[in-house]
């Protein structure tokens, strides 16, 4: 196990930039998604608790906003087209691929912990209980917003982030991970 763990720290150590600035967008933006939905459950009095982990992080945001920035930066790179049309393009993409992502995750949580986290079996135009019309299009607008608004401004302050935090949260996370799988296939 050790030597694992000297690899992986070598490994970040060597390509630290990039491999750095990753892992510290996935975990601000677990974070930002946990306290998000538990903002929106106290406001909304839906007593709804955030993820299946036991620290305060939702990982399907962190896999959901890194892939919207790392596919939005590859369709802009590629299309040379007005900006409207760029931006509509990236819309049904980027919705496309967090619908995919949401579908999959739900269908994860159930196979592996036999909980349902989300079901919107209630809304008018749903596809099984994790996916609707409703909330593809909000993950779209969101991504949008995101795209242009947020991650312009949160990328400056997630490069600042020193080594040691990163590796103190990246270790957080994964001994969370560890645990909550543990503890769940238990029952």
């Amino acid at each position: 196990m050790q030597a694992i763990i000297h690899i992986f720290f070598t490994f970040v150590n060597n390509n630290s930039g990039e491999i750095m600035f990753y892992i510290n967008f996935f975990l601000f933006f677990s974070i930002f998604g946990y306290l998000f939905e538990t903002i929106c459950a106290y406001i909304f009095k839906s007593g709804f608790n955030s993820g299946i982990l036991y620290g305060p992080w939702t990982p399907l945001y962190g896999f959901g906003v890194l892939m919207v920035m790392i596919l939005s930066n590859k369709l802009f790179q590629n299309l040379h087209l007005n900006r409207i049309l760029e931006t509509i393009i990236v819309f049904v993409c980027v919705t496309i691929v967090l619908t995919i992502l949401e579908w999959l995750g739900g269908l994860l949580i159930e196979k592996l912990f036999s909980i349902t986290f989300w079901d919107y079996s209630n809304y008018r135009f749903h596809i099984g209980k994790y996916i609707s019309l409703e909330m593809s299009l909000l993950w779209g607008v969101g991504s949008i917003i995101l795209i242009y608004l947020v991650i312009p401004y949160v990328s400056e302050f997630i490069k600042k982030i020193p080594f040691f935090i990163t590796m103190i949260l990246s270790s957080l996370f994964v001994i969370d991970l560890i645990v909550t799988i543990i503890n769940k296939l238990r029952k």
